[in-house]
């Protein structure tokens, strides 16, 4: 039984648990049956949809100390840009930041892209590093133009990255949950604590609305390492949570 089925139905607090997820913005009926694939319904089931891995989005990578397998945050500028035929036609993008420069490949693009792409642009881009034919490559980063003047935008916190199905993206994962905690902070008796405070010293474990809150937004200090493993306290408190409530439903 999923953590949000189990804990939810018999620990939730009513108004989360019935507030259904069509009341946050941006939820329309369609979205909410695709939402629906997901086993969410209620704003609760977001809370509970926690993430299965993280991403770095805090920090600039400088390129020349990239690897393949490396998701990161470069910055750099345009050298060139050009239309490769092949097996394939692609546009490569080379860019620059003065450590070193890797290509950026697209299989799929528009002219309005490529003139966008053009020598002189300053990018910030995210992806995974992979070894390309004569470089280090990203297929497909997620990429924004940037002023030359203007400071890199990043993450104040981990970046999740959710159990997801057609229809419904990450970013729109991100920006519901981003809503759902939200109204959890405006009313945080949501989700009350059932365990005692002897018990979760005992242990070491977060109350539970922190550690909702921690695994859905992780700090820049979060140990990536820890979360991939299940290890960080906020982890184990909702396992804690999942097997009390599959007890008490027993």
């Amino acid at each position: 039984m999923p953590l949000a089925n189990a804990a939810a139905s018999i620990m939730a607090y009513k108004g989360l648990a019935e507030t259904p997820v069509t009341a946050l913005k941006g939820v329309g009926p369609k979205s909410a049956e695709r939402l629906q694939r997901l086993g969410i319904e209620s704003v609760q089931d977001l809370l509970f949809h926690l993430p299965i891995r993280y991403q770095d989005r805090t920090r600039v990578v400088p390129i020349g100390s990239l690897r393949p397998g490396d998701q990161a945050v470069v910055v750099g500028e345009v050298d060139l840009a050009e239309v490769r035929l092949g097996r394939r036609r692609s546009l490569l993008v080379r860019l620059s930041d003065g450590s070193g420069w890797l290509l950026l490949r697209f299989f799929h693009f528009s002219g309005a892209q490529k003139q966008a792409l053009a020598r002189g642009a300053r990018l910030r881009c995210y992806g995974e590093v992979r070894n390309g034919p004569s470089s280090l490559e990203i297929v497909h980063p997620e990429y924004r133009r940037i002023a030359a003047d203007q400071p890199p935008e990043l993450e104040p916190n981990l970046t999740p990255v959710y159990p997801a199905t057609e229809g419904v993206s990450q970013q729109g994962l991100r920006s519901l949950t981003g809503r759902a905690l939200e109204l959890l902070g405006q009313h945080p008796e949501a989700l009350p604590e059932w365990l005692p405070p002897e018990l979760l010293q005992r242990f070491r474990l977060p109350e539970l609305g922190a550690a909702v809150r921690y695994l859905h937004r992780p700090p820049v200090d979060a140990s990536l390492p820890e979360l991939a493993d299940g290890r960080h306290p906020a982890q184990q408190r909702l396992t804690f949570e999942e097997l009390l409530a599959h007890q008490i439903s027993l």
